[in-house]
């Protein structure tokens, strides 16, 4: 009799487990995430979006090497002007160090898929990575490297931009035509993590005393061709979602 008990038990235990596995899977969808460097990096610093000192650039190649890349459910949302950690009632991470090309890896969109996750349903209002350093190939050692041609005045110079400063990138809802991320059970929802490359190089159409213009390094101090440059993107405000702000803490 006690023999009978433990098995209707075990079998009752093993179809509530089921069950909740089941509803846990119906009420989650997947959440693919995707980096973009936008036309700036698919087509280059093209006349009239000329570097702040007026160089075209094309570039052949962008690398950026993330890791834990996260998603969350904010409520209150999370203000990056304000910065510090993310507080959610929800959040998934896409596991593993990426490294991506935001030229050569890019759809007609300029964007790169990353990756996806399965994820309870919900709006993913906030995202997080980090840029970490490469530990293998021929990109170890750096969490940036940009490659291709500038040109002004007839001068034509080939160049290689690495950075090896690491840092995390903690931003908001993602703002731009559409809001992103909600994810409804058993639908796809996507997240951007979005790089502006004007905070660079600056743009020749805008003002000269534009806070990015201002702080933009410009093309000019690796022009004198020179192939390999190290290049310090510290106090430049690359990472965005979307045209949406972000908080960066610098490792």
């Amino acid at each position: 009799m006690n023999l009978c008990k433990r098995i209707l038990f075990g079998t009752l235990l093993g179809c509530v487990a089921m069950f909740s596995a089941m509803t846990a899977l119906a009420q989650s969808g997947t959440l693919e995430f995707f980096a973009n460097g936008e036309e700036l990096a698919t087509e280059g610093f093209i006349e009239p979006k000329l570097t702040k000192d007026g160089w075209t650039l094309t570039f052949s190649h962008i690398f950026v090497t993330l890791s834990d890349i996260t998603a969350y459910q904010t409520d209150p949302p999370y203000n990056a002007y304000e910065g510090g950690e993310i507080s959610a009632t929800t959040t998934v991470s896409l596991k593993g160090v990426h490294t991506l090309d935001l030229v050569m890896g890019a759809d007609e969109n300029s964007l790169v898929r990353i990756g996806e996750v399965q994820a309870p349903a919900g709006h993913y209002n906030a995202v997080s990575w980090r840029m970490t350093n490469a530990e293998s190939g021929m990109l170890a050692g750096y969490s940036m490297v940009l490659t291709g041609k500038a040109e002004k005045d007839g001068q034509s110079v080939n160049f290689q931009l690495y950075s090896n400063e690491e840092r995390t990138y903690r931003c908001g809802e993602y703002v731009g035509d559409e809001r992103k991320g909600f994810l409804e059970e058993g639908g796809t929802a996507d997240l951007e993590l979005t790089f502006h490359l004007d905070h660079i190089f600056g743009r020749a159409d805008k003002p000269a005393d534009d806070e990015m213009n201002v702080e933009a390094l410009g093309f000019a101090p690796f022009a004198d061709g020179s192939k390999k440059y190290a290049i310090q993107l510290r106090r430049l405000h690359i990472g965005h979602a979307g045209e949406g702000h972000c908080a960066v803490e610098w490792h």
